[in-house]
């Protein structure tokens, strides 16, 4: 017995061991990635970006205004811990030369014009955060990830707002959520598909709920002579964002694809044709909005479809679903895929503006880069890594996405902490967008996502090791009583907490995610994970 003992210690040591070179080797790779700055403007293919940006894990590079008397220039930061500088040609140089030596916190930028017979101008002033730079390994998962999957998809079935539906056609307004149709009740069906699918003893009563949300959807959509034909709405009742002047009578163009996937999932599911032909149709409603240049206008009047703004919208979920659509041999969907992917290719991600466009954030009146997403640069980027075949500019621009996904949203540990100690927000996680800096789970799956399909189309373990510790988080986060599998990572006080917000589609989100990284247990046996339970 004793022998035995010995002999698992050893290989746990053994183990432990490797895990430890292999983290070493991720961290020294993530500290040279982090020296080459994020799509700057000198490329010559985007203006500079990051006009708005708060923070940067990857050294920036700024819009500095060339002085005509200029022979060159003074880049200093100053922080509490120091001063760094160096000395170049270039206006728009990148703080390469001295990033890594900048250790993570708040500093101030000076750019200085050397001048032509002596003297100095000063030409750019700056403020940001250097924020924390992956350094793993982070703390493991607590439990089993299908284990986490179920009972997050566990504590939706539960929620009496959603056993309401097994006998009712109408939503409990109780989760005032609900006043979003397409987002979340399309969330709360594509859920208990998976229960139904996963917990075959659940199944009829998780059918019972989603066939009744469905039937609510379509009984609330627009008639087949409509101009959005087949949409359900974007808004109901009112109530949060619902009550909005801005959005009375107005829909989201891109909402209703969530609305069609849902319907794809319970056709898979029942096998019922007119799940099939209500996503289709819907699809081909698409089509018809569609402009010839292949883009979309963000909002629409519900009734007349006419655009409210002249703002393009993302198209990532429309192409997602397109996708989708002709897996079930609809080809004729291809050309408008193809159309849509196209104008994302020349217009947005040439521009480099991830803007978001949130159905709770006005977006009329925005200026380039003013908010920020990566709610819409990863999950482009993993559209772009799972096409069919993956041009190299494919890959390049999938991996400028995430790394700005990365740089501005991402936080592997924090500087504030609340007057007890301690870090107000739970890392490491993803803020959602310029406009509400908080940590999401939704936008920890987006950015995980994302790396799980960088790792796959390259086999590039730092991206694995990345998405690993999103993932993790997400457990730790996680509710071990009830599974409840929380919106936001903060802290909260305990009269605060009680009013936690709570979306259904962010968690289906992180249900979906774990079930994936739950199926890779060999590719995570790369990091040196060792199981000694």
């Amino acid at each position: 017995m004793k022998r035995l003992i010995l002999a698992g210690a050893c290989m746990l040591l053994i183990a432990a061991c490797a895990k430890t070179d292999t983290y070493q080797a991720l961290n020294a790779q993530a500290e040279k990635e982090y020296l080459v700055p994020v799509r700057p403007a000198s490329e010559g293919r985007n203006p500079c970006w990051n006009k708005y940006a708060k923070k940067f894990i990857y050294a920036p590079a700024f819009d500095v205004p060339a002085h005509s008397d200029a022979v060159s220039y003074r880049f200093t930061v100053n922080g509490e811990a120091g001063s760094w500088s160096f000395e170049t040609d270039k206006p728009d140089a990148s703080l390469t030369p001295i990033w890594n030596s900048i250790p993570p916190s708040k500093v101030s930028l000076t750019v200085e014009a050397k001048l032509i017979g002596g003297g100095t101008d000063t030409v750019y002033t700056r403020s940001f955060l250097k924020d924390f730079p992956y350094h793993g390994p982070y703390m493991d998962a607590v439990r089993d990830y299908r284990e986490a999957a179920i009972k997050g998809a566990l504590y939706v079935h539960l929620m009496p707002e959603v056993q309401s539906w097994a006998k009712n056609l109408v939503p409990d307004m109780n989760y005032s959520h609900n006043t979003y149709p397409c987002k979340i009740i399309g969330a709360t069906i594509r859920t208990e598909c998976l229960i139904a699918r996963e917990l075959p003893e659940r199944r009829e009563n998780a059918l019972a709920i989603a066939k009744n949300a469905a039937r609510f959807l379509i009984d609330m959509s627009r008639p087949e002579d409509a101009p959005l034909a087949f949409f359900p709405p974007t808004y109901y009742l009112d109530r949060e964002a619902s009550k909005r002047e801005w959005n009375q009578g107005k829909t989201m163009t891109l909402e209703a694809a969530s609305a069609g996937q849902a319907f794809l999932d319970l056709y898979d599911v029942t096998g019922e044709q007119d799940y099939l032909d209500r996503a289709v149709n819907i699809g081909r409603t698409f089509v018809g909005l569609q402009r010839e240049d292949g883009s979309l206008p963000i909002k629409v009047d519900f009734i007349t479809g006419e655009p409210v703004n002249g703002v393009c919208a993302m198209l990532h979920p429309l192409l997602r679903y397109y996708l989708r659509l002709e897996s079930y041999g609809f080809t004729e969907f291809a050309p408008s895929r193809e159309k849509a992917e196209r104008w994302m290719d020349e217009v947005a991600v040439e521009r480099f503006d991830m803007t978001g466009q949130f159905e709770d954030v006005n977006v009329k009146g925005l200026e380039p880069y003013q908010n920020l997403t990566n709610c819409t640069a990863a999950p482009y980027a993993s559209y772009l890594l799972n096409k069919a075949k993956v041009s190299e500019k494919d890959l390049s621009n999938a991996l400028d996405l995430l790394r700005l996904s990365e740089d501005q949203f991402v936080h592997w540990a924090y500087h504030e902490l609340t007057p007890d100690g301690f870090p107000k927000k739970n890392a490491p996680c993803v803020h959602e967008q310029y406009h509400y800096e908080m940590p999401v789970d939704n936008s920890s799956c987006n950015v995980a996502n994302g790396w799980l399909d960088y790792y796959e189309a390259t086999g590039d373990i730092l991206s694995l090791a990345k998405a690993k510790a999103l993932i993790d988080n997400i457990t730790i986060q996680q509710n071990a009583v009830n599974g409840k599998i929380p919106t936001t990572f903060e802290w909260r006080e305990t009269g605060k907490d009680r009013k936690r917000t709570f979306w259904i589609n962010c968690s289906f989100s992180s249900v979906s995610t774990l079930l994936r990284l739950a199926s890779m247990e060999k590719d995570l046996e790369k990091l040196g994970h060792v199981d000694i339970s």
